[in-house]
């Protein structure tokens, strides 16, 4: 992240100088201290380190480094002042500031002990940014490899982890797109710096780009500080950018400026900020597709794909399932608190044989259901969902219509009347099967079956099928 350096000094002179020594690839500064309102220039400004005259404070004094204490930043505070007094720096330590420095040392020291400062503010914010991606980080070996379609990808992955070039990432949904680009990240010559996550579906167009790019104070209407966007916060990292197919043509236009010359200007600035970053997109649509359709930048597609990756679904590395099944059961022994659990046989063989539309999410969210519901230390097939018990099989449900008619009057019915039968029990029988391995989402079972969703509606009413019962 880049370290945001706040000047509000009464003399202009040392200001300048002070900007001049400090300004380099990984530091912001801004100063403010020949402003009338510095002041609220200061509060509203997002610092880091506040290097701030004792004239330009909030009086009192104690009032005024009580309130750069509690801003949402945690700044590091500096006060200048012009006394050499003992006695006046401890009034200072005791109010609050973490350094007091007086203006009649050398030059040198000054900025060396501002440099010391800078320091100690990055190892703080480089601290907090491993606390909150946890002890564990996300590795390439966390997924599983006993197929060989999966096999292939995590080699093909591992020649491109080290690159520094865009990634497009792409799969179905829960596939683990964002887990894969955790683990590059984690494995990249970036993993000391930040990876900053933003999902371009969860903000309306005029936040993300806020989101994004950030702004300064008055930028527009209830921008009352300044913002730092995830690009500034992602300096010296990794920037993940989830469902990138959906984000607005204006700001892809935007974003593509910036991957093309790496400096970012935000809301309201004229000012542009250079940014390191590596950036991993990330979407489940078909991006060529939005490209005819006019719904993403065939520019911009090119200069994310740079290094393409297609993670496969999971029904087509169902060798990975058992033992994917059994990695979420560990993670979950100590998460529900149930020890020791394993699953039998039937379990494993239904887990094989399904579709999963939802993919590996859609496993892990069953495995966790499973074990808080069974009374017992292992997982069998009454454990699981209702959907896994109705194995339908309509090659061989389809001959047991057979019987049926010569019992019951085959004799008096028409030729028609028999085909009309025969039609309506494949029907019902084969829209169980696409609803079952669908979980009941009927757009989708509707796309599989060929026709569309209305019409699959009506088929559904007429043999009375409910989606709740496949979920």
């Amino acid at each position: 992240m880049i370290i945001r350096l706040v000047l509000a000094l009464d003399d202009r002179h040392l200001q300048k100088k002070l900007e001049k020594e400090f300004t380099g690839p990984d530091i912001q500064t801004e100063k403010y201290g020949h402003l009338k309102d510095a002041w609220q220039k200061v509060e509203r400004s997002c610092g880091d380190v506040i290097i701030i005259s004792e004239s330009r404070l909030l009086q009192p004094v104690e009032t005024g480094i009580a309130n750069l204490n509690n801003l949402p930043e945690n700044p590091v505070t500096i006060i200048l002042h012009h006394s050499d007094s003992s006695e006046k720096m401890a009034q200072l330590t005791a109010a609050g500031a973490d350094v007091v420095l007086s203006t009649g040392i050398s030059h040198q020291s000054l900025v060396e002990a501002i440099d010391t400062t800078l320091e100690s503010r990055r190892q703080f914010v480089q601290k907090e940014s491993l606390a909150r991606r946890g002890i564990i980080s996300p590795r390439l070996g966390d997924f599983v490899m006993d197929s060989e379609v999966m096999r292939i990808f995590i080699s093909e992955v591992q020649q491109i982890v080290q690159s520094d070039s865009p990634i497009l990432i792409t799969g179905e949904t829960g596939v683990g797109k964002e887990h894969l680009a955790k683990a590059i990240h984690a494995e990249s010559v970036r993993s000391n710096g930040p990876f900053v996550t933003v999902n371009t579906t969860a903000f309306p167009d005029q936040l993300l780009e806020s989101e994004l790019f950030g702004h300064e104070q008055g930028a527009f209407t209830g921008a009352t500080r300044y913002r730092r966007g995830s690009f500034e916060q992602a300096h010296g990292g990794t920037l993940f950018l989830d469902e990138i197919g959906d984000m607005p043509l204006h700001l892809q236009a935007k974003l593509l400026r910036v991957l093309q010359d790496y400096e970012v200007k935000p809301l309201g600035s004229e000012k542009s900020i250079w940014v390191d970053i590596r950036v991993i997109a990330a979407t489940n649509k078909d991006l060529e597709k939005e490209i005819e359709k006019g719904n993403f930048r065939l520019d911009l597609y090119y200069r994310l794909s740079v290094l393409s990756l297609t993670i496969p679904p999971l029904r087509e590395r169902r060798e990975d399932i058992p033992a994917l099944s059994r990695r979420f059961i560990n993670y979950n022994r100590y998460k529900l608190n149930k020890d020791p659990y394993r699953l039998s046989q039937d379990a494993i063989d239904v887990l094989c044989a399904y579709e999963w539309p939802g993919n590996t999410r859609e496993l892990m969210n069953i495995i966790e259901r499973a074990m808080l519901l069974s009374q017992h230390n292992e997982i069998t097939l009454k454990d699981l969902p209702q959907i896994f018990h109705r194995g339908i099989n309509i090659t061989s449900d389809i001959p047991d219509i057979a019987p049926f008619l010569f019992v019951n009057g085959m004799k008096n019915k028409t030729l028609p009347e028999i085909l009309e039968a025969v039609r309506d029990h494949v029907e019902k029988k084969y829209i169980e099967m696409v609803l079952t391995e669908t979980a009941g989402r009927v757009g989708r079972a509707a796309g599989k079956a060929g026709i569309n969703q209305r019409g699959f509606y009506n088929k559904m009413k007429k043999y009375g099928l409910r989606k709740e019962d496949f979920k």
